[in-house]
């Protein structure tokens, strides 16, 4: 439990002392592994290593949703701004970090030794980087079977949703996130989902570039220059916005919207890793082949 202040309550702290002393299960690596980052949080429950704290559970569940994070895992709070006193008390062994947190890493030196990824940095696509770091965290853990297993899995499901889309992949796939009812995001080459398009065998309709994240804000009145792509709406979807698209003439008149090209798929971290990758590759497969149906 926590109070208003953001620290554990006396009550909180000692559930937590209690649940660090907890056995994790057997397949789980032996070192006391917190972290600060989603991406390596998810690559951590994906090679069954869950870490004893990371941040922002509840969003996580609810953004990247998977993998399933154990409810054994202490939420430290906003990734920005971890609960260092929660951190402590679930006395890691290690923390994983990542390029987003350098500035958090001498306190969290004070806990626990660092180790740190840099799976998104401007000019470099991140697919590759999220194989190294799996790599990586496996060869750290002792799970570097494991790890090899994972990528090795993740390529080979890229090859059989790839089979599956070949009959569609003339169709370029646009990857959108709505700011409002007149903006979008946008995903480019790349980012995440446009190194996904590629090993799908999928053209990006978004030429421009984005330096590995979204770029924003684009008006609506852009998607006039892609009227032959499907566009993969992806969440979160802003209060109200879809219902004001609704009655908009614009939004309408797409030869996207009114030929069936609106793919609205499920939530998924932008900048994760493998399992991520992984998500968004399966959702969007399922969600050009239902279109694809819908239209007969």
């Amino acid at each position: 439990m926590i109070d208003h202040t953001g620290h554990p309550t006396r009550r909180g702290a000692l559930a937590l002392i209690g649940a660090a002393g907890m056995p994790w299960p057997a397949h789980a690596a032996s070192l006391r592994v917190a972290t600060v980052d989603w991406s390596v949080l998810e690559t951590l429950v994906a090679l069954g290593c869950p870490p004893v704290a990371a941040p922002e559970l509840r969003q996580f569940r609810e953004i990247a949703v998977e993998p399933a994070v154990p409810e054994e895992v202490t939420d430290l709070g906003l990734r920005g701004t971890v609960n260092f006193e929660l951190l402590l008390l679930s006395r890691p062994e290690l923390i994983l970090s990542s390029s987003f947190y350098v500035a958090s890493e001498p306190r969290l030196r004070h806990i626990a030794p660092v180790e740190s990824f840099s799976v998104y940095a401007p000019g470099r696509p991140p697919y590759d980087p999220a194989v190294a770091m799996t790599q990586a965290i496996g060869a750290r853990l002792g799970v570097a079977a494991a790890a090899e297993r994972y990528i090795a899995e993740t390529e080979a499901q890229f090859a059989v949703l790839r089979e599956r889309l070949k009959p569609l992949a003339a169709r370029a796939v646009i990857p959108v996130n709505l700011g409002d009812a007149r903006h979008f995001r946008v995903f480019g080459d790349d980012s995440l989902f446009g190194e996904v398009l590629k090993r799908l065998g999928l053209a990006n309709a978004w030429t421009d570039h984005t330096s590995y994240s979204a770029m924003a804000p684009i008006g609506l009145e852009a998607l006039v220059r892609v009227p032959e792509a499907h566009i993969a709406l992806i969440p979160p979807v802003p209060p109200g916005a879809m219902e004001i698209l609704a009655r908009s003439s614009f939004w309408n008149a797409l030869p996207n919207l009114r030929e069936g090209r609106l793919l609205r798929i499920g939530s998924i971290n932008p900048y994760g890793g493998l399992p991520a990758a992984r998500r968004f590759a399966r959702l969007l497969t399922e969600a050009m082949i239902a279109a694809e149906a819908a239209r007969g």
